[in-house]
């Protein structure tokens, strides 16, 4: 019902439909440093030294690729367009107890947002991924 106007100043010597899509896939670009930055802390390096600030942002980047590994290869339909930052605080950051009885382990999980329907979907998917031979 109502188009969508913009306006691209460039000096790109491309055809119009290049010059769109080099900035959609900008934009796509700046949104994962965006998530970078809020999900792992991937810019805060507050170290005196250069190799300990190299360091923790090598393990950020790691953070970051794990929890887009984890996005992309388990997480059922509905919720794996989340973002790490959502995913974060509504599935890793779940509350939960740990009770030991005289042969077993129970975990107990609060089902705000990590429900054991998705639980065990998560696990199941897990279970199915191939497992490297050697």
């Amino acid at each position: 019902m109502f188009p969508r106007v913009g306006f691209i100043v460039t000096t790109l010597a491309a055809d119009n439909r290049a010059v769109v899509r080099f900035y959609n896939k900008r934009g796509t670009a700046e949104r994962w440093i965006k998530e970078g930055k809020q999900a792992v802390k991937m810019t805060r390096l507050s170290c005196h030294r250069f190799r300990a600030n190299e360091v923790r942002l090598w393990l950020s980047l790691i953070a970051y690729n794990l929890g887009n590994l984890w996005r992309r290869l388990t997480l059922p339909a509905p919720i794996e367009k989340w973002s790490l930052t959502s995913l974060q605080q509504r599935l890793v950051k779940t509350g939960g107890r740990l009770i030991k009885h005289a042969r077993y382990y129970w975990l107990l999980l609060d089902e705000s947002h990590l429900t054991r329907r998705l639980f065990w979907s998560m696990l199941r998917r897990i279970a199915m991924l191939a497992v490297p031979a050697g």
